[in-house]
C-alpha cells in the first residue's frame, strides 16, 4: 500500500460537476484532490447547453469571459410536427439578466474548467479509480487504484461523489436511486449540416402516429463551428439491441448514458434528417456518434455523514432543456462554500445538513419537469412564457423556507431570503467613466457580501456603523489558522460589506464609510431589490439572498444569521 496522503476534500469524478466543486473549494482556500478513472477527457458533446444562471456563477469565479469566447448563443427553438411548423420559441429574458443561453460541447466546458482549477493549484489525477471508502467521526479513508496500477490509501475530511449515473460513491453509501427508464433508445451525433435555417436556433421535429404517439424524432442543437449541430433521434431497428445483441443496461441496472458498442454511421443520421428536417440538409464531417438511453432517478438523500453526492450521481433525467449539467454545477457550488466554512473551523458541521435540505427539492423538481417536457414537449408547459424562460434559465431556483435563510421581509414582490440575488447595472464610482454591474462588484469575492443600501444622506453615519458591525461580527469568518486552514488563492474571503448609495444620497468616499461605495445612478438596484428605506442585504457565496433587514438592525441580524450557519433547523 502506498504512503497515505491527507487532504481536506477528495472529489471523485472530473466532469463539469467535480471540476466546479474543486474550483469553488480552491477559491475558498480548501485543499482538495480530484480523481477520475478515465485516462483523458471524453471527446463527446454530451451536455451542451449553458444556462444563464451558470454563466452568473462563472462570472463570480472570473471564468465567464473565457466561456463566452468559446460558446455560441442559443436564440430559440423551432418546433415541427409532421412536417409543419408548430411553434417558434424565442429564448428571451428580462433586460436585467446579464447573460443569455449558450451552447458549448461538454469536453470544451471541461477543458476550460480544468485549466481554471489547475491555475488554483489542483490537477486532475487521471486514470485513478475509487475502489472503496469508509468513514468515521473524523474523516473518510478511501482506497484508490492509480494510473500506474498501484493502490493508494487517502485520508480526507470529506468525500464528494461527482462520478455520474453509475456512481461508485452512491453505491458505497447504499443510497436508494429510485425512478424509471424510457423504453426508447436514441442516437447522438456531432455533425455539420448544410441547410437554410436561422442561425442560433435549435430544431425539434417529430412525427406523430395516428394514435398521437411520437414514432419519429429529431432534435438539433447548434454548436460552435459553421453549420455544426449535436443531433439526437430515435434508434432505427437495424441498431436495436435485438439485432446487435447488446445488453440493455450496465450491471447496476441504471440504463442511462452513452454506449460505446454501437456507433451509428453518417448514413443512419442522414436518413433521419431526410425524413424529418424542415429544410433540405446535407450532413458531413461527423466527429462522433453513439447510442444512449435515458432514465429518470433521484437519490433518497444527498449526503451520509461526511460523504456527499452531486450531479448525475444524485439525479438523472432527460436532457430536455439542458438542465442536468447546470443543476449539478449548482449542487457543487451550494456544497463547496459550506464545506469551506466547516473545514476552516468557521462553522459547525451541522451546516452541511443544509445541502440536502436545499438541493434535493431542486433535483426533484428538475427530474419531474424534464420528464414532462420529454413526453409532451416544452411547448405544452402551462406556465406563462416569461416564467417558463426564467425557470429554464435556472433563475427561479431558490431556497425560501430553507434552514439557512431569514424570514420574508420588505415588499412581497421583492427578492426574499432564499431567492437569487439579481444582477443590476448602472452602479458608478467617481473614478470610473463607465457604469458597473453588480456582478462586477461581486466578482472574485468568495465569502458573504453585505450590501448596505443607503436611501437617505442622513443614513450615511448609520451605514458606517453597520459596516463596522459587519467587520466585528464577521471576524470569525475571516480568521486564519483554524483547523485545516491552508493558503488562500483568492484574498477576498470572509464577510465583506459594500455600500450602494441611492441617487439622492450625497456622495461619500470609501474611507468615509469604511467600505467600498457605489452610486445607484440608474436606480436599477432600487428597482430590482425593492429596499424599504435604508436596507441591508446579505448575499451568500453562491449568489442567493441570505437575509434582508433594516440598516439599523445590521449588527443583531448578522449575529443571528451567522449563528444559524452552525445550527440549521
Amino acid at each position: 500500500m502506498a504512503h497515505t496522503h491527507t487532504t481536506d476534500v477528495l472529489i471523485v469524478g472530473a466532469g463539469p460537476v467535480g471540476l466546479s466543486a474543486a474550483a469553488e473549494l480552491r477559491r475558498h482556500g480548501v485543499r482538495c484532490r480530484l480523481v477520475d478513472r478515465l485516462p483523458a477527457r471524453l471527446p463527446y458533446a454530451k451536455a451542451v447547453g449553458i444556462q444563464p444562471r451558470t454563466l452568473e456563477i462563472w462570472d463570480r469565479m472570473g471564468l465567464a469571459r473565457t466561456v463566452l469566447e468559446a460558446a455560441v448563443p442559443l436564440r430559440g427553438q423551432l418546433i415541427y410536427v409532421n412536417g409543419r411548423e408548430r411553434a417558434r420559441i424565442d429564448l428571451t429574458l428580462p433586460p436585467e439578466v446579464p447573460y443569455g443561453f449558450a451552447a458549448l460541447p461538454q469536453y470544451e466546458t471541461e477543458r476550460l474548467l480544468e485549466a481554471y482549477v489547475a491555475g488554483l493549484g489542483t490537477v486532475v489525477e487521471r486514470g485513478t479509480e475509487l475502489l472503496s471508502f469508509a468513514q468515521d467521526r473524523d474523516g473518510v479513508t478511501a482506497r484508490l487504484r492509480t494510473a500506474s496500477d498501484t493502490e493508494e490509501e487517502v485520508r480526507a475530511r470529506y468525500l464528494i461523489g461527482c462520478d455520474g449515473a453509475h456512481s461508485t460513491v452512491r453505491k458505497g453509501l447504499r443510497l436508494r436511486f429510485e425512478g424509471g427508464a424510457f423504453a426508447e433508445e436514441y442516437m447522438l451525433a456531432d455533425v455539420e449540416a448544410d441547410w437554410n435555417l436561422p442561425h442560433g436556433y435549435g430544431v425539434r421535429s417529430l412525427h406523430l402516429a395516428d394514435d398521437g404517439s411520437t414514432d419519429d424524432l429529431l432534435v438539433c442543437i447548434p454548436l460552435p463551428g459553421a453549420g455544426r449541430y449535436r443531433m439526437s433521434m430515435l434508434v432505427p431497428p437495424a441498431l436495436s439491441p435485438q439485432v446487435t445483441g447488446d445488453q440493455p443496461a450496465p450491471g447496476d441496472g441504471v440504463a442511462h448514458g452513452l454506449e460505446g458498442s454501437r456507433t451509428p454511421e453518417l448514413a443512419d443520421i442522414q436518413a433521419v434528417v431526410d425524413r424529418l428536417s424542415p429544410k433540405l440538409a446535407v450532413l458531413s464531417r461527423m466527429r462522433w456518434s453513439s447510442v444512449f438511453r435515458i432514465s429518470h432517478r433521484i437519490v433518497d438523500r444527498y449526503a451520509e455523514g461526511r460523504v456527499f453526492v452531486a450531479g448525475d450521481a444524485a439525479h438523472i433525467h432527460p436532457p430536455t432543456g439542458a438542465q442536468g449539467m447546470n443543476t449539478g454545477i449548482q449542487d457543487a457550488c451550494n456544497l463547496a462554500w459550506k464545506l469551506a466554512l466547516v473545514v476552516r473551523g468557521e462553522a459547525g458541521p451541522a451546516l452541511l445538513t443544509s445541502y440536502d435540505a436545499e438541493r434535493r427539492p431542486v433535483g426533484e423538481e428538475v427530474v419531474g419537469r424534464t420528464v414532462r417536457h420529454a413526453v409532451h414537449g416544452i411547448e405544452a408547459d402551462p406556465d406563462a412564457p416569461r416564467t417558463l424562460m426564467l425557470r429554464e434559465a435556472q433563475l427561479l431556483v431558490g431556497y425560501r423556507g430553507g434552514p439557512l435563510v431569514g424570514r420574508p421581509s420588505g415588499p412581497a414582490d421583492a427578492p426574499q431570503p432564499g431567492d437569487r440575488a439579481p444582477d443590476c447595472t448602472g452602479l458608478t464610482v467617481p473614478v470610473a467613466t463607465y457604469p458597473l454591474r453588480l456582478l462586477d462588484v461581486l466578482r472574485g469575492r468568495t465569502g458573504h457580501v453585505l450590501l448596505l443600501y443607503v436611501a437617505d444622506p442622513a443614513d450615511l453615519a448609520k451605514a458606517a456603523e453597520a459596516a463596522e458591525a459587519a467587520r466585528a461580527t464577521g471576524a470569525p469568518l475571516m480568521a486564519d489558522g483554524s483547523p485545516g486552514a491552508v493558503e488562500r488563492p483568492a484574498p477576498e474571503t470572509g464577510l465583506q460589506a459594500v455600500a450602494v448609495l441611492a441617487r439622492g444620497a450625497a456622495p461619500a468616499a470609501p474611507d468615509t464609510l469604511g467600505v467600498p461605495g457605489y452610486r445607484d445612478a440608474a436606480g436599477e438596484f432600487a428597482r430590482l431589490y425593492r429596499p424599504d428605506g435604508s436596507t441591508s442585504f446579505l448575499v451568500r457565496p453562491d449568489g442567493y439572498v441570505g437575509a434582508r433587514f433594516p440598516l439599523t438592525d445590521t449588527a443583531a441580524a448578522l449575529s443571528d444569521y451567522l449563528t444559524a450557519l452552525s445550527a440549521p433547523a
